[in-house]
């Protein structure tokens, strides 16, 4: 496997905070989005300052950023879009663009110089046609649909130019509706999905009413906690690494610019440990399965689905009944910095306390399981718990920590 070239990691951002962790917990490259023309209006996102700083930091180390403009733009966004594009190529240089609107990628061939155009999964990805003519009017990279198999995809491959890269989503959630386009959010609240907006409806519990009997729901029996007949399991691709990787696809996508930093870390650092240890031996990425496996549900996660990649699932692999999430830890916190004094500086993030063990994350997944020994307020006062979202702390440990690890507390499943 060391003759072929390895896949770029691409992992998600919604803020500075977290782009900073997906790098150091292994991502190649890292994609955000600016405050307006991407899909996810509800993230965080990025101020121009912090973009521009954001790809300052990343290029520092080695990493890519691409920012995401894939929205399906109305008329009144057109003049917007080109003057956000000519900040773009003025001011934040980023490595490429992703965008799903082939209008709004007439702007971009105008107005981005020497900055790479990728083609959204919005734009329906599903055949070598379609990526043909992406390339043939100047795209890099297409983001193939979520409903492709890893077979087509290798067709894919074999069917388009050499040089025209293939990025393909390998974890996290799914869209109930064809590679994104849904109007359910639309028409349900009037916030529409393919503009940014999306209150995520297929999550929701549903029943049927007869409209002789107004008022009066029905619920479509699946299990006595209700039904929710259009909520996907989340994708996971991390025990088929060895497929991913004789795909021929470049960049492994990791879903997710509206998650926390625990859940980035915890993700991207799995599969960058199993996309290594693949490329370097088969035999040891196999004996190592169960620790990706538990690592990578040591976050907030709902059940998993191969999705697509082995064809068509079936309604117990794609759908199920009922919209619970698992819990493996809670995130604490990162650490900010380390005084002479030995004290871990950090915002906290989730109650814990004096006397507790927490875990202290490591890129490399060789956590320490440490002791809180002392916690301070800004001030210098004893707190027994560090209870308050957002508070500033002072913690020592019986281990020390290093700037950017990230702290947890392990949980029973919730």
């Amino acid at each position: 496997m060391t003759e072929r070239k390895k896949p770029e990691l691409l992992a998600p951002a919604k803020n500075l905070e977290i782009l900073k962790t997906s790098i150091r917990y292994g991502a190649d490259a890292v994609y955000l989005g600016g405050e307006a023309y991407g899909l996810r209006a509800n993230a965080d996102n990025f101020s121009r300052e912090e973009m521009i700083e954001a790809v300052r930091y990343a290029h520092e180390r080695g990493v890519k950023i691409y920012i995401t403009a894939n929205i399906f733009a109305h008329n009144g966004d057109i003049d917007g879009v080109r003057e956000y594009f000519r900040e773009l190529d003025q001011e934040v240089r980023p490595d490429a663009v992703l965008i799903a609107d082939p209008g709004i990628f007439a702007i971009a061939k105008e107005e981005l110089h020497d900055i790479e155009l990728h083609v959204s999964t919005q734009a329906n990805n599903t055949n070598y046609m379609s990526a043909r003519f992406w390339y043939e009017q100047g795209a890099k990279r297409i983001v193939t649909a979520r409903e492709l198999s890893l077979r087509e995809i290798q067709e894919l491959r074999e069917k388009i130019p050499v040089d025209m890269d293939i990025e393909t989503f390998i974890h996290g959630a799914m869209c109930i509706s064809y590679s994104g386009r849904c109007l359910l959010s639309n028409y349900f609240t009037g916030r529409d999905a393919n503009r940014g907006e999306c209150t995520h409806p297929c999550r929701w519990k549903y029943a049927l009413m007869e409209e002789t009997r107004p008022g009066q729901y029905f619920p479509v029996e699946e299990n006595e906690r209700g039904t929710y007949i259009m909520n996907s399991k989340d994708l996971c691709m991390i025990d088929h690494v060895p497929e991913l990787l004789s795909s021929g696809i470049d960049s492994l996508k990791i879903e997710g610019r509206m998650k926390t930093a625990l859940y980035v870390a915890a993700v991207v650092r799995t599969y960058r440990k199993a996309i290594d240890d693949c490329f370097a031996s088969e035999e040891k990425y196999k004996e190592n399965l169960p620790l990706y496996d538990k690592e990578i549900r040591s976050c907030t996660y709902r059940d998993f689905t191969t999705g697509f990649f082995f064809g068509k699932p079936s309604d117990e692999d794609q759908i199920y009944d009922n919209n619970t999430y698992h819990s493996g830890s809670i995130y604490l916190g990162t650490i900010e910095s380390v005084d002479e004094n030995g004290y871990h500086h950090l915002m906290q993030k989730n109650k814990f306390s004096v006397g507790e063990t927490i875990r202290i994350m490591k890129p490399d997944m060789n956590d320490r399981e440490v002791k809180v020994l002392e916690i301070l307020d800004e001030d210098g006062n004893p707190m027994e718990s560090a209870s308050h979202a957002s508070q500033h702390i002072l913690v020592r440990l019986s281990e020390a920590a290093e700037p950017m690890d990230l702290i947890s507390r392990q949980e029973e499943e919730v």
